[in-house]
């Protein structure tokens, strides 16, 4: 037998190895860039004004309803709010549509949507807490931390 001679049943068990670790990175490959792209990360309003959340891509914010700045239009579903961290930053956002029940100023919210160019959050969901004794486990932990390095 000479040196890289390969008999035909090895070539052909070799052939389907390779395509079948081929196939199965593909079909990985186009999982995680599925996964990627529907993946909702979630920001704080810290986090939004110093420019580390993406603009134009699907996110999560959250906070508190700021009082007095829920602004209803008058010939529309179109409404305007600020979020705040109860410290600092606060985040303008945009929502057409019916808003939550429960949805007031001073209330913890977590929005679904995307920040614009002027930094202004476009919201396609808006979610309001369903009780007195529940904050979404995002906001609480961003207020929390917000406490800690107030206090620190």
């Amino acid at each position: 037998m000479k040196f890289g001679a390969m008999k035909v049943h090895r070539r052909k068990q070799l052939l389907l190895v390779l395509f079948l670790v081929a196939a199965v990175g593909g079909a990985t490959a186009f999982a995680l860039m599925a996964l990627n792209e529907n993946i909702n990360l979630f920001y704080t309003p810290e986090q939004i004004a110093k420019g580390e959340a993406p603009v134009d891509r699907m996110i999560r914010a959250g906070g508190m309803v700021s009082e007095g700045s829920v602004v209803r239009d008058a010939e529309s579903l179109k409404v305007r709010f600020v979020v705040s961290d109860m410290k600092d930053a606060d985040v303008t956002i945009e929502y057409e549509g019916i808003l939550p029940d429960l949805f007031r100023e001073g209330q913890g919210i977590i929005a679904r949507g995307q920040l614009n160019e002027e930094g202004v959050f476009v919201a396609e969901e808006v979610l309001a807490k369903h009780d007195e004794n529940y904050m979404p486990p995002e906001v609480a932990a961003a207020l929390e931390e917000a406490h800690r390095k107030d206090g620190s």
